[in-house]
């Protein structure tokens, strides 16, 4: 079959591979629908070291049920599904606390000799308890929407669940790219009425609005911080979703959170050090987020996907031939392109 392949910085090639395979009774081999390039995937994308071997890429996708293990229950051949970014056993306590990405024995699609996303098949580990069946059509509308499931949304979703965002509270979410108009996304459901986006890109910010984002501040940095006091009356807000990772994405988020705050992070730190030192905890701000367990999340936002409440497949504006994989690439790295769905 063909798959994407990594073979350094900026060296993605759609190649030859071997047809995935049953290994384990709780393995399911899952033909795709569609997959998607994430900005995760860029930050390999543009510092991978050279790798003759290299390294199969992806971790979003839907796809058709085509074989299932011998103890994989409630699964079966022609079953379409979606599957979160990072698979779990779903029977560890962590799995228990729904916190899916501690599991032990899970991992990331593309590591450990399983299968990326972005490729015509995948053999997916502890199949039942990682595949979530989606009651819809394999030709569906909403096959967009329900991807944004396997990431983006679920993990902008967790940004605002665990930065308490609820009706009374005033947000900032920091980033126009897919987390960031997700996490917009997800503060409107969960009722906030006030949500500012920090972003500069005109296309980018006028679907935040639509996502419901009511102001937008495109300066940077201490401008930044100072126009988003402004509007607060200077105080800042009650939650600041962080979905960049970068240094000044966090020093801006702590700029711009009130005293008694909570500044939720779901960027990828590309820092091993950060500002929380004495003026964070003079101010009683608490820094929390992490990566998203997204199965915990698909269920609970699959009915407003189905019932039209909401529509995060808004984020993907451009879709790509599986063999286009490399410009696909190319052209969120340029940012040409917000979010690329890909169709093998």
């Amino acid at each position: 079959m063909r798959a994407t392949v990594m073979y350094g910085a900026g060296d993605v090639r759609v190649v030859d591979v071997a047809d995935p395979q049953l290994k384990e009774p709780t393995d399911a081999v899952v033909r795709v629908l569609r997959s998607a390039i994430c900005g995760t995937d860029l930050l390999h994308y543009g510092a991978m070291p050279p790798d003759e071997q290299g390294m199969r890429i992806g971790h979003e996708f839907i796809g058709i049920v085509e074989e299932t293990g011998a103890d994989v229950a409630g699964l079966e051949a022609g079953d379409l599904v979606v599957a979160p970014f990072m698979y779990a056993d779903g029977t560890c306590a962590f799995c228990a606390e729904e916190l899916h990405t501690s599991c032990p024995r899970g991992g990331l699609w593309g590591f450990d000799g399983v299968d990326g996303a972005q490729g015509e098949a995948v053999r997916v580990p502890w199949a039942q308890a990682t595949l979530v069946k989606l009651p819809v059509a394999a030709d569906s509308s909403l096959l967009p929407s329900l991807l944004t499931l396997a990431d983006v949304f679920s993990t902008g979703y967790h940004a605002a669940v665990t930065g308490g965002v609820g009706p009374r509270t005033t947000v900032t979410v920091i980033g126009d790219g897919a987390v960031g108009l997700s996490a917009v996304l997800a503060a409107r459901r969960l009722g906030a009425e006030e949500i500012t986006l920090m972003g500069r890109h005109k296309a980018r910010t006028a679907l935040g609005r639509e996502f419901g984002a009511t102001a937008v501040v495109a300066e940077r940095g201490e401008e930044g911080i100072e126009r988003l006091r402004e509007l607060t009356g200077g105080t800042g807000t009650h939650v600041v979703l962080e979905c960049v990772g970068s240094p000044s994405a966090l020093e801006t988020a702590f700029g711009v959170t009130r005293d008694g705050g909570t500044v939720s992070r779901v960027g990828v730190p590309q820092y091993v050090e950060g500002p929380v030192g004495f003026d964070v905890f003079n101010r009683n701000v608490t820094l929390t987020g992490g990566v998203a367990p997204t199965r915990a999340y698909i269920e609970k936002l699959l009915p407003d996907v189905l019932e039209g409440r909401v529509e995060p497949g808004r984020v993907f504006d451009r879709t790509i031939g599986l063999e286009e994989t490399p410009q696909g690439y190319r052209a969120m790295a340029e940012r040409t392109a917000l979010k690329v769905l890909v169709k093998p």
